[in-house]
């Protein structure tokens, strides 16, 4: 077994099909495709079901694509150890992140790590809170940014707390509260919302508050990004609650703080079993000790 047939199959399975996988990894599709069956005669097991119209992975392929992808990553990461030991950073430094990330500038802080480190390959993935902790726990990436409840402890990672804050009521112009400075969660809870999916770290922060005073809630629109979240919300299809430095930067909603507010933290996370060195130069820029629990 091949590090380079790994990639073949990570590449197909990411990429839908055996020619789009070919041109990720600049070889004829042939190429591409010899070395896979090679693959699968070795693990006595086809790893993808072909068609004329689709390529699936099998329950085999569903079980091998994870760990090729943490044996990739482990490879990488052992070049990446090797050029450490002679004083380069290099490899790569994946990062993902929520769309209210707030307590660092991300923009500026990859930009800056960027320049100092120039052999690192740098990336950027937008998502949820609890994919984001997977990928760490995974491989996939190698520092998140999430906001989770202030009680939970994602297991799988080490992190740290970067800012705790509040969230705030967003309505559009004309709502009966645009004119407030606060009001209560009981009010609230007479309003449609506007949230993130069910389940997800984002919708339990405000959940949590809820149930905690005794509240229920009707969700009629759930959205995966705060973007989306404030455009329904401007057309009146209900209201939303976010991290209130995200709050300020959305234009055409009025802020209402609710009391009791619901609570949040911003951390960053990365892998328990240690991180790469260039993710640990990321992380020192932040001001992040990564030797700590």
């Amino acid at each position: 077994m091949e590090l380079q047939q790994m990639r073949y199959v990570v590449a197909v399975a990411e990429t839908g099909g055996f020619t789009r996988a070919a041109e990720r990894c600049h070889v004829v599709q042939s190429a591409l495709s010899h070395q896979i069956a090679r693959l699968e005669k070795e693990l006595g097991a086809r790893l993808f079901d072909r068609t004329s119209r689709s390529v699936r992975l099998t329950v085999a392929g569903e079980a091998f694509v994870p760990v090729a992808r943490q044996a990739l990553a482990a490879a990488e990461r052992a070049r990446a150890e090797v050029a450490a030991a002679t004083g380069e950073v290099r490899g790569r430094l994946a990062v993902g992140a929520i769309s209210t990330v707030a307590a660092v500038d991300l923009a500026r802080e990859l930009g800056d790590f960027r320049g100092r480190y120039p052999q690192v390959r740098v990336g950027l993935q937008m998502e949820m809170s609890d994919p984001l902790i997977e990928k760490v726990r995974e491989g996939t990436l190698d520092v998140a940014f999430v906001g989770l409840v202030p009680g939970a402890r994602p297991s799988g990672v080490r992190e740290r707390v970067l800012a705790r804050g509040e969230l705030v009521a967003v309505v559009p112009p004309g709502h009966a509260l645009a004119g407030r400075e606060w009001t209560t969660l009981a009010r609230l809870a007479r309003e449609t919302f506007v949230d993130f999916t069910a389940g997800s770290a984002a919708r339990r922060q405000r959940d949590e508050a809820f149930r905690a005073a005794g509240l229920s809630s009707e969700v009629s629109f759930e959205v995966t990004t705060v973007e989306f979240l404030a455009k329904l919300v401007r057309a009146g299809l209900g209201i939303g609650m976010v991290p209130e430095a995200i709050a300020a930067e959305l234009p055409g909603l009025h802020i209402v703080r609710a009391r009791p507010a619901p609570e949040r933290t911003e951390r960053v996370v990365w892998s328990a079993l240690g991180p790469s060195p260039a993710a640990v130069a990321f992380l020192e820029g932040l001001g992040v000790d990564p030797g700590g629990s």
